[in-house]
């Protein structure tokens, strides 16, 4: 059986600094092993891999890791490759990219480098990914949608992620871009009660089943366990939702937050007063 202590997600919101202290990669790296961290860099997500990862080679290697290197998966048949697997199999840190989600799903989802990677963040490997590389983080993603809207089921398309965070929605550029509508939409049609939304310049970092925000934005969780009431059963696809009862939880740098107890931490302790009701309506 697996030990879940082991486990670390970096989920970061877009954006993320890479000239200044680098705090979001600087802590990827020292969660990775310091100087001797090895980080493998998935570029799947971008049309641009040679010019994204070179510049994730210099922060890393800049920031003191070991070794940092690529592994460009333009094909499914890439993701066979033995140099790559040998490459995950010795890595510490792995960090996918930013760029488009369903690209990542096409070419790696349910390939030999899936279950490399699944395998080493099993034992303890720490899996970071950005953007499109956060999006990808829970077994069911957003593909792409509207942003600055309401919520409505048709402004979110959802696909198959990679599974290393399974039960939430994660939502990515999220105050920059006015995403809090998409992601209601995404929640109420996938079977999860947390949505997660980061800001830019903002990560998630998961251990185990606690979450600990870093960074200069905030993570809005939106938790619709206790909701109740809402009617995607009785409208059409472009009709506006409604919710009734769920919560909303805005975390900025430091906090902390229990996905089983599904309560923000505040000093080691859940705090309920920090939660607020979140009802929408269409009046």
């Amino acid at each position: 059986m697996d030990d879940t202590s082991k486990r670390q997600l970096v989920i970061i919101g877009g954006a993320e600094d890479k000239e200044g202290d680098c705090l979001i990669l600087r802590d990827f790296v020292r969660r990775s092993g310091g100087i001797k961290s090895k980080i493998v860099i998935m570029t799947a997500a971008t049309e641009l891999p040679r010019d994204v990862g070179e510049n994730y080679i210099r922060v890393f290697e800049g920031l003191g890791a070991e070794e940092a290197r690529i592994i460009d998966t333009e094909t499914r048949d890439d993701a066979s490759s033995s140099t790559a697997l040998q490459a995950i199999a010795q890595a510490t840190g792995i960090f996918f990219t930013g760029g488009d989600q369903s690209r990542i799903t096409s070419i790696i989802k349910d390939t030999e480098i899936d279950t490399a990677i699944h395998k080493r963040f099993s034992e303890g490997v720490v899996v970071a990914g950005t953007s499109a590389g956060a999006a990808v983080m829970p077994d069911k993603m957003i593909v792409e949608g509207d942003s600055q809207t309401n919520a409505r089921i048709e402004v979110v398309e959802m696909g198959p992620g990679l599974g290393f965070l399974p039960g939430v929605v994660i939502d990515q550029h999220f105050s920059q871009r006015g995403r809090i509508g998409r992601l209601m939409a995404a929640l109420i049609q996938e079977p999860a009660v947390l949505g997660f939304g980061i800001d830019e310049n903002t990560a998630m970092v998961v251990t185990d089943h606690q979450v600990e925000i870093i960074g200069e934005g905030s993570v809005t969780i939106v938790d619709e366990s206790d909701s109740t009431h809402n009617n995607m059963d009785e409208i059409l696809k472009d009709e506006p939702l409604a919710i009734f009862g769920a919560k909303l939880h805005i975390l900025p740098h430091g906090y902390k937050f229990d996905l089983k107890t599904r309560q923000p931490i505040l000093d080691q302790n859940p705090v309920a007063n920090i939660s607020q009701p979140l009802a929408t309506s269409n009046s």
